[in-house]
């Protein structure tokens, strides 16, 4: 039996990393990010180039493959705001409650609720070689908080492609089958079992 592919996930967010581990079990071995590995400013400008930077950071820690994602809320009546910008909305130190009241207001009376999250996810790998995906979800922005489940924008977004529901309204599974972060990790799996120079 073929050992899985081993990575180093650098994200040190409990809600992302659950979700990660969820989406990939079963089809990569993903360790935690170390704790004295010190948080890295996310400070590139885009999603890749933040994603980036994570997974560099954690590989040169390491010395192991390792993966980042960055993902962007955009929203077309707010010219693709919160964007890169998505976790710190509402200011370096917001909360998620804080970062959804922001929209909300933001989105006040506006007709066009037309929104995508867009997730990016990069590997690293210790002799610099690097694989970079991406998933998008499109969907809408609700006029008010619907659901207990999930985290960060969760509450306030209905994908496209559901029925209806806000990501706060569906099962973890149902949520990864279909969302930007599912997506983007799925691609990442089909794209390691296509790098020939990808080593457990």
């Amino acid at each position: 039996m073929t050992a899985l592919p081993h990575l180093v996930c650098a994200s040190n967010n409990p809600h992302k990393v659950a979700e990660i581990a969820a989406i990939l079990d079963g089809l990569v071995e993903l360790s935690p990010r170390p704790d004295d590995v010190p948080d890295v400013v996310e400070d590139a400008g885009t999603l890749e180039g933040n994603a980036r930077l994570k997974a560099a950071a954690i590989c040169a820690a390491t010395g192991l493959a390792a993966v980042a994602d960055d993902t962007g809320l955009f929203v077309d009546a707010l010219d693709g705001e919160p964007g890169v910008d998505t976790a710190y909305y509402a200011g370096p130190n917001a909360t998620y409650a804080e970062n959804r009241e922001k929209l909300l207001h933001a989105m006040e009376g506006v007709e066009d609720r037309t929104a995508r999250f867009r997730t990016v996810v990069m590997v690293v790998w210790p002799d610099g070689s690097e694989l970079s995906v991406e998933g998008v979800c499109p969907g809408t922005i609700a006029t008010a908080e619907n659901g207990e489940r999930g985290f960060g924008f969760d509450p306030l977004f209905v994908p496209l492609d559901g029925d209806g529901r806000t990501f706060s309204l569906m099962t973890d599974a149902e949520k990864n089958a279909i969302s930007h972060r599912g997506r983007a990790f799925q691609a990442l799996v089909v794209a390691l079992r296509e790098q020939a120079t990808f080593t457990p």
